[in-house]
């Protein structure tokens, strides 16, 4: 930018990312569930990304390392595992948006695959993080297909999520604790 007094300021533009969107939630969920695991509560971990390696080499060390991969299939949500004998599946997504939670977030294979574990009896869920107002929530698969079958709009705004969902309140060490809730729902206690 050139100021009249002839002095030359540099701009520099913001270049927007998307690549780490969502992980502050889900090294969370990560350390919940391990700790979930350490103390023997529960048994859920997070699902790897199917993909189909193409190519590998060995470096100079001895390890194989991927050169070139991609998508086998879509992945179905994020976390599954066991939880009293219960079959536990969850999407987790974190959102900007302060009113609303985009439901472009979500993929239609995911919700197919909602549908298809409530249908068999498990307990699925997603967990959204507000990270601008700082809150994360627990909505059941039940009332997020209900919105999505009757709503027929892009976003569910956050009173609905207020009103269907749970506030899960942070806990000591950032343990995002949804088996609290899970209790609750299905009175597993």
């Amino acid at each position: 930018m050139n100021y009249p007094n002839g002095i030359k300021k540099e701009v520099s533009q913001k270049i927007v990312t998307y690549k780490n969107r969502g992980m502050s939630l889900e090294k969370d969920l990560n350390d919940t569930n391990k700790y979930y695991i350490e103390k023997g509560l529960a048994y859920i971990y997070k699902k790897p990304t199917p993909i189909k390696v193409v190519k590998a080499i060995t470096n100079e060390m001895g390890n194989r390392v991927i050169k070139e991969a991609y998508y086998d299939e879509p992945s179905t949500t994020d976390y599954n595992g066991i939880y009293k004998g219960k079959y536990i599946d969850y999407e987790a997504k974190e959102t900007k948006n302060k009113t609303c939670f985009p439901l472009s977030n979500i993929h239609k294979h995911q919700i197919k695959h909602l549908r298809n574990i409530q249908k068999e009896g498990g307990i699925c869920f997603l967990i959204i993080r507000f990270t601008t107002l700082n809150k994360t929530y627990f909505l059941k698969a039940s009332d997020l297909l209900d919105y999505i079958d009757t709503e027929k709009k892009k976003s569910i705004p956050l009173d609905y999520i207020n009103k269907n969902g749970y506030l899960i309140k942070e806990k000591l060490f950032k343990i995002v604790d949804y088996l609290e809730i899970i209790d609750k729902l299905w009175r597993l206690s």
